[in-house]
């Protein structure tokens, strides 16, 4: 599962679970961009539950799709990952390296009231 809801002018809220196939990665992707169209110095907010590797496929789709990404990512200043699992904590800080500009922090799944401080604190 990927949902995208909108939260106020600037902020995302994604929510991920299970795996991403092909089909669902464009169909995450596309949302992803279209909510983004507006945004500027935007905030995201991703919980991330029972999350396994995407398929190849998906990772394929993802891969071909990194310029628009890029840019894509260039609307944020701040996201906040809220998960269970310590590798996606380590991975999703680690990204944050390669998006200039992109601050993204982890934080265990029980601290959301920390994440949304720590996102609305800039």
């Amino acid at each position: 599962m990927f949902k995208v809801v909108e939260n106020g002018t600037n902020r995302l809220d994604i929510e991920m679970s299970g795996k991403l196939d092909v089909e669902l990665m464009k169909v995450a992707l596309d949302e992803l961009e279209s909510k983004s169209e507006n945004i500027e110095t935007g905030k995201m907010l991703y919980v991330v539950l029972d999350f396994q590797l995407p398929t190849l496929g998906a990772i394929g789709i993802e891969f071909s799709r990194l310029p628009s990404m890029f840019g894509l990512m260039k609307k944020f200043d701040r996201a906040a990952v809220l998960t269970d699992k310590t590798w996606l904590k380590k991975a999703s800080e680690f990204e944050g390296a390669l998006f200039p500009g992109l601050e993204i922090r982890a934080f265990n799944i029980d601290e959301k009231a920390e994440a949304e401080a720590w996102l609305s604190s800039k």
